[in-house]
């Protein structure tokens, strides 16, 4: 399915590029203390998404926590996922949202996967455990 046709599937009623919806993701994973939160531009690397989401948390619980809040924030925004894996396990749960892939792992899942090991070609933002909300991407982002 070609990225326009996608877009109508989970967007509705609004006009929110990639950018803009990186950072409702990450702003809504700040609010519930996500941990080691990274930001990779994999769009000239990839062919189904512009940005990938990483964070983490120290227990299944918050994991499941995590993604709950984040769903529930873009679903107030009208935004909806194309489709989520791994909610019942909380060990790594991956939100689909189109142009913005977000991965939520529990840590020791994240280490063994390795996603930025994986992209590591893609540019990348690291969030400081010290941000309280993120207003703009660095530029080569």
């Amino acid at each position: 399915m070609n990225r326009q046709l996608r877009e109508v599937f989970f967007i509705k009623d609004i006009s929110l590029d990639s950018k803009e919806l990186v950072l409702q993701c990450v702003n809504a994973a700040l609010e519930r203390k996500a941990e080691d939160l990274v930001i990779l531009k994999v769009k000239d690397l990839s062919s189904f998404a512009d940005y990938f989401v990483i964070c983490g948390g120290s227990s299944d619980r918050q994991i499941q926590g995590l993604a709950d809040h984040i769903g529930q924030k873009l679903k107030k925004e009208g935004i909806f996922p194309l489709g989520i894996e791994g909610e019942q396990s909380g060990s790594w749960i991956l939100m689909d949202y189109g142009d913005v892939i977000l991965h939520i792992f529990y840590k020791p899942v994240r280490d063994f996967y390795d996603i930025e090991g994986l992209w590591s070609d893609a540019p990348r933002m690291n969030i400081e455990e010290s941000v309280l909300k993120l207003t703009v991407l660095n530029d080569d982002m």
